[in-house]
């Protein structure tokens, strides 16, 4: 990685890895929490507190953009109509990754990403 450069590889060329948060995000929205590693849930952090930043704007632009990344219709739905409202009086802080465990096959560390509630 070259001067400036922002985020984890994870192993991944871009495509896979735009999957991978895409899947990780609407599986965060739908369930409210999911296990993952510790890397993973790090950057999934990043991307899942400016995802509900965004939502919080609501406005069609902001609908726009979390559509670019979120594929799911219902989480999309979910994202905008319970989980935006939630933090109405908030700013920022809307997740947060716990460290678990280490996961037997590979000794990976692993971490619960959670929606933080309100």
């Amino acid at each position: 990685m070259g001067l400036g450069a922002k985020g984890r590889k994870l192993g991944r060329d871009t495509g896979a890895r735009t999957a991978l948060f895409r899947q990780l995000l609407s599986a965060l929205i739908l369930h409210d929490r999911i296990e993952t590693t510790e890397a993973k849930a790090k950057e999934t952090k990043k991307i899942a507190d400016g995802l509900i930043s965004l939502a919080l704007r609501g406005d069609l632009q902001a609908r726009r953009q979390v559509g670019r990344v979120v594929l799911d219709r219902a989480a999309r739905k979910r994202l905008f109509d319970e989980i935006a409202p939630r933090y109405r009086a908030g700013q920022g802080g809307y997740t947060r990754v716990i460290k678990t465990r280490r996961r037997r096959g590979d000794s990976a560390p692993m971490a619960l990403i959670e929606l933080v509630s309100s």
